[in-house]
């Protein structure tokens, strides 16, 4: 489980482990929940895209249109409703399926936050700290892991954009193709352009590499000071 140091301060591996597990699912959870809640971001978008021109709205009833279907897609509201769109039942349904996944990741990030504080005042109470693995604590194993495979990722959808976007709903709305709308009966999709959501997994990629770098910079000064 771990060791006793001189000044009486109890040492954990598992407790280690445990925190980076959480750190990395904070930090995960944590990025992509930023695009899905900070609105400002999809605002931002809407006179560069020209998304007025799109959907033949102004662009304050684009706003009241993407605040409709956040508010869905966050729970906010029972039943999907655009006010001055058209939509489908299988559009509709498309968004019930993203409503799953974007509470899944709310949760995530509450949990793992939640865990993550308990983890340590337990931890403080007991006077038990993350054992050095290696040589680095629980921070730089989160990083490492998280930002590896992240860098990984970022750089094969760099590649091909269109692929991963294709690969990633196939993944996560296996066996169905809801997904893909007709914006003759579903023109809400003509504010949501593919470009959009490449800014989005480059504004999670940049939060997730950001928060990782941060870790290791702050393991490397530990670091350095224990020596």
């Amino acid at each position: 489980m771990g060791k006793t140091t001189t000044d009486n301060k109890k040492e954990s591996r598992l407790l280690a482990i445990v925190m980076a597990v959480l750190t990395a699912m904070g930090i995960l959870s944590g990025a992509i929940a930023a695009p899905i809640l900070c609105r400002q971001f999809y605002y931002a978008h809407i006179t560069p895209l020209q998304m007025r021109l799109r959907v033949g709205l102004p662009e304050e009833q684009v706003r009241e249109t993407y605040d409709e279907v956040m508010d869905y897609c966050l729970g906010m509201t029972e039943d999907f409703r655009l006010t001055y769109l058209t939509w489908s039942s299988e559009g509709a349904s498309h968004f019930t399926d993203v409503q799953k996944l974007f509470l899944l990741d709310l949760r995530v990030l509450t949990v793992s936050l939640l865990l993550l504080i308990l983890v340590w005042l337990v931890a403080r109470y007991k006077h038990t700290w993350p054992a050095a693995i290696k040589g680095h604590g629980p921070g730089f194993w989160a990083a490492t892991g998280l930002g590896t495979a992240f860098a990984v990722l970022g750089g094969l959808a760099a590649l091909d954009f269109d692929r991963a976007f294709t690969l990633f709903h196939t993944v996560f709305f296996p066996g169905k193709d809801n997904w893909i709308f007709d914006d003759d009966i579903d023109p809400v999709i003509d504010m949501l352009p593919e470009v959009f959501f490449r800014n989005c997994a480059l504004l999670v990629f940049a939060l997730i590499i950001g928060a990782c770098g941060a870790l290791l910079l702050k393991d490397w000064i530990q670091k350095k000071r224990r020596q």
